[in-house]
């Protein structure tokens, strides 16, 4: 499959391996993490589908440093000429101005590296309740210190706060998780602090196309 599924009307699930990618049209057209970069292929063709170019892109919002998240910038950047914003101390694993610590979490994050080139693009870092082309960032640190969200009042993108299970949210592998009771309250904040929106989409399983923002309320009651 090389078509993007959407969502909701300007919303879009790009078609990767193992990860989901986001197109998202509103004022601007905005790509939501990147993949790995053995997805750059199929991100290309994904957005061509939705009848846009990766030079029509005007901000890329990443979720997080990780592998699946930011290793398809490089692999893009010939196209691509946007902004990549994303929160620290992510943002300086990307740029490599910083390193990942020694704990379980950043020793994975380590191994990854050699497949993680630095793009050839503008790295600014963001802070919680900016806002880039209408989407609020919200700090959700646990499964890496910057994790963070991106939400308006129609679509969560969630990166790797959650995971779909069988059509409901459900805390991520803890393997993979830089601290997971952090993970845990970040839930518990981002679904008291909301907006309501209807999409949740994650950074892995299908996407919930209506009411995300109750899902997340309910696995935080789940938490709780």
């Amino acid at each position: 499959m090389t078509a993007a599924v959407e969502l909701v009307d300007g919303c879009w699930q790009l078609p990767c391996r193992g990860v989901n990618v986001y197109l998202l049209e509103r004022d601007a057209l905005v790509l939501v993490d990147a993949g790995t970069p053995f997805d750059a292929g199929r991100i290309r063709a994904g957005v061509a589908s939705t009848g846009h170019r990766l030079a029509d892109v005007d901000h890329v919002l990443v979720t997080h440093f990780d592998l699946d998240h930011v290793g398809g910038l490089a692999r893009l950047d010939d196209a691509l000429a946007a902004p990549v914003h994303m929160p620290e101390p992510d943002a300086s694993y990307l740029t490599r101005t910083a390193s990942p610590g020694w704990d379980r979490k950043g020793a994975f994050q380590r191994l990854a590296r050699p497949l993680v080139r630095r793009p050839a693009l503008n790295v600014v870092p963001i802070e919680d309740g900016d806002v880039v082309a209408g989407l609020t960032a919200v700090h959700t640190p646990g499964h890496t210190c910057g994790h963070t969200a991106y939400v308006d009042g129609t679509v969560g993108f969630l990166g790797d706060l959650v995971v779909e299970a069988d059509g409901a949210l459900a805390r991520p592998p803890a393997l993979m998780t830089h601290d997971m009771a952090t993970d845990e309250a970040s839930i518990r904040a981002l679904a008291a602090r909301g907006p309501d929106f209807a999409v949740a989409a994650m950074g892995h399983g299908e996407p919930l196309v209506a009411g995300g923002h109750a899902a997340l309320v309910a696995l935080a009651e789940r938490l709780s």
